[in-house]
C-alpha cells in the first residue's frame, strides 16, 4: 500500500510548495506590522507581484489614483487584505488547474474553495475568529483532492462500482487508496512548513470535534464547505454528514437561522468576489 508522502512525491509538480505562505502569517500576529516587511516579500515574485497590482487596481476597489506600488498597495488597501489577496493569487493555479477528471473537474475546485473561503470568513467575522486564518484554511481544505486525483482517475471503473454503492467521496478514497485528500492535504502542508492550526483544521474539516485545540477554526471551515455547496459551488459529489454540522454548530454556539443568514451573505459577497478573482 503507498504511503502518503508516496502520492504526494508523484503528484509534487502539481502542487509547487508555497514559501511565502510560511512568512507572511507570523506578521499578522504583530500589533503593528512594518508594511515594508510585506513588500520585501511579495516583491520578490514578480507574477505575485503583478497580480496584486492587477487586483488592487480591479472595479472592486476603484483606486483613484491608480495603485502602482506595491508599498502604497498595502497603505491603501490594507494588510489583511493583501494577506487574502496574496493567499488566492498564491493558489489560483494550483486550485484552477487541477486535471479534470471523473474525480475533479477543472476549476470547480478553486471555485468551490473561494466560496468556501468567504463564507468561512464571514462566519469568523460574528464570533470574532482571525478571519485571515479561517479564510486560508478554507481555500486549503480540499488540496489534497489534486494529489489524490491522478491515482483515483486511474481506478476508473472501480471508482465508478463505489460511487454506484452510494459511498462518499471520502469512503471511496479510503476503500480504493486508503486515505483520503484531508489526510493527504494535512501532510502536504506540514512539508509546506504551514503553521499547526492550518495543518489541523485540513486534516479534520470533516469532523471538527476531533480537530483538538482548533476546533472553532475547523468548524469554521466546515459550515463554510456546507454553505460553498449549498450555493451551488462544490465539485463532485456532496459528501455531508449532518452530525458534522451539527458538532459545528455546538462548537460555535451558532444556530441553523444563524447559518441561513451567513448563506445569504456569502452569496451577496461572491458576486463581488467573483470579478475579483475573475471566476467564471
Amino acid at each position: 500500500m503507498r504511503t502518503i508522502d508516496d502520492y504526494i512525491d508523484a503528484a509534487q509538480h502539481l502542487v509547487p510548495a508555497p514559501v511565502i505562505l510560511a512568512k507572511l502569517p507570523p506578521l499578522l500576529t504583530k500589533a503593528n506590522v512594518d508594511a515594508s516587511q510585506i513588500v520585501e516579500l511579495i516583491s520578490y515574485d514578480q507574477s505575485l507581484t503583478g497580480n496584486v497590482l492587477r487586483i488592487c487596481n480591479s472595479a472592486y476597489f476603484c483606486p483613484d489614483p491608480p495603485i502602482d506600488n506595491l508599498q502604497y498597495a498595502v497603505v491603501r488597501v490594507g494588510f489583511r487584505l493583501i494577506y487574502d489577496i496574496v493567499v488566492s493569487v498564491v493558489f489560483s493555479s494550483t486550485l484552477r488547474g487541477a486535471k479534470s477528471s471523473d474525480y475533479l473537474k477543472a476549476n470547480q475546485l478553486w471555485d468551490h474553495s473561494v466560496a468556501a473561503a468567504v463564507a468561512a470568513q464571514i462566519i469568523a467575522g460574528e464570533i470574532l475568529a482571525d478571519e485571515q486564518t479561517v479564510f486560508t484554511a478554507a481555500i486549503l481544505h480540499d488540496v489534497g483532492k489534486i494529489i489524490l486525483s491522478q491515482p483515483l482517475a486511474e481506478a476508473g471503473n472501480q471508482v465508478e462500482l463505489a460511487s454506484a454503492k452510494l459511498l462518499t467521496p471520502i469512503e471511496i478514497e479510503k476503500k480504493l487508496l486508503g486515505l483520503d485528500h484531508a489526510q493527504v492535504g494535512a501532510r502536504l502542508l506540514e512539508r509546506w512548513k504551514l503553521p499547526e492550526d492550518l495543518v489541523v483544521a485540513v486534516q479534520h474539516h470533516h469532523r471538527p470535534s476531533a480537530a483538538n485545540g482548533y476546533q472553532k477554526l475547523t468548524a469554521c471551515v466546515n459550515l463554510g464547505d456546507f454553505i460553498a455547496y449549498s450555493l451551488g459551488h462544490g465539485h463532485g459529489e456532496c459528501a455531508f454528514d449532518f452530525n458534522e454540522r451539527h458538532d459545528s454548530l455546538e462548537i460555535l454556539k451558532l444556530s441553523w437561522e444563524q447559518v441561513s443568514q451567513f448563506t445569504d451573505k456569502a452569496a451577496e459577497k461572491l458576486q463581488q468576489v467573483k470579478n475579483l478573482y475573475q471566476l467564471q
